[in-house]
Order: C-alpha cells, then sequence, then structure tokens
C-alpha cells in the first residue's frame, strides 16, 4: 500500500471552486463514463453532504458523500464512493471508507450506516462490517444492494 492520503473534510459551502470541479470530474470519470451508465450526477444532495476527500501529491485520488440520518435514507449513508482508475492499486478504497465510517461516528455521531451499494463491491463493503440487507434491484442500470453497519 501507497503512503496514507492528505484528507479534507467539507461542507459543500466549502469547497473551493476547483475542489468541487475536480470532485465532480472523478464521479462523472467513473460512475458516468467508465461504468457506461448515464445518469444525473448532480442530484441536489451535494448540499446536505459532507464531503470527504482523499489527495496523493496534491490530486485528488478518492472521494465519498457522508450523509446525517434522515438527509438520505432513515439512517445514516455514505455515497458516491470513488477511487481514481489508477489509484485503485494502493488500497485506497478501504482507507476511505475506514476514514469515511470513522467520521460517521465521530463528527456525526451516527452508529447506523446505510449503502447503496454496487453488487460486486459487497465482500468489499462486507470487509468494513457491512452486510447486505436487500436483494438485487438496479439503480442507474446497474445491480445494487442494500447494505448496513451497526
Amino acid at each position: 500500500m501507497e503512503k496514507d492520503l492528505d484528507w479534507k473534510v467539507s461542507r459543500f459551502d466549502e469547497l473551493t471552486t476547483s475542489e468541487l470541479y475536480d470532485i465532480l470530474h472523478l464521479r462523472c470519470k467513473v460512475f458516468v463514463v467508465e461504468q457506461d451508465a448515464p445518469y444525473l450526477d448532480m442530484d441536489y444532495k451535494d448540499q446536505k453532504a459532507l464531503h470527504l476527500h482523499g489527495y496523493a501529491e496534491g490530486k485528488l485520488v478518492a472521494y465519498c458523500r457522508l450523509f446525517r440520518a434522515g438527509d438520505y435514507f432513515e439512517e445514516a449513508c455514505i455515497g458516491r464512493v470513488v477511487v481514481a482508475p489508477e489509484y485503485r492499486k494502493y488500497g485506497y478504497g478501504h482507507q476511505l471508507m475506514s476514514k469515511a465510517v470513522e467520521l460517521e461516528t465521530t463528527l456525526l455521531d451516527e452508529t447506523e450506516i446505510t449503502i447503496s451499494a454496487q453488487l460486486y463491491l459487497q465482500k468489499f463493503y462486507e470487509s468494513h462490517g457491512f452486510v447486505k440487507t436487500s436483494d438485487v434491484y438496479l439503480e442507474d442500470g446497474l445491480p445494487h444492494i442494500q447494505m448496513k453497519k451497526r
């Protein structure tokens, strides 16, 4: 594994224009282009989210959104979990999820976390304590499952 990423946690109104552009670029690069799933990524939920962004040598390589209970699902949730393709081999996805779960607990005072996980990542999320709580469903044309961590 490479070294730890440099982490930033921001409310929407704290993001700089450049940070927001980099975040939206990474999300579009992976969720729309790489996964060939044309959907509207900008869903007006960014304004309610806490944004966790990780940098390697000044470049955004990992990102996710954190929500309090009631802001997205009934429970707190983590979403838009993404690592830049060229950095996936370094284990940054695990760093990202560990940090996200920690922040849900310490910053947002949440203990139950829900995610809508792409099915192929089930084992990855299970390694972070999430358990499958739904049948497979399609979201933006891709198979997903709901998972929870208590």
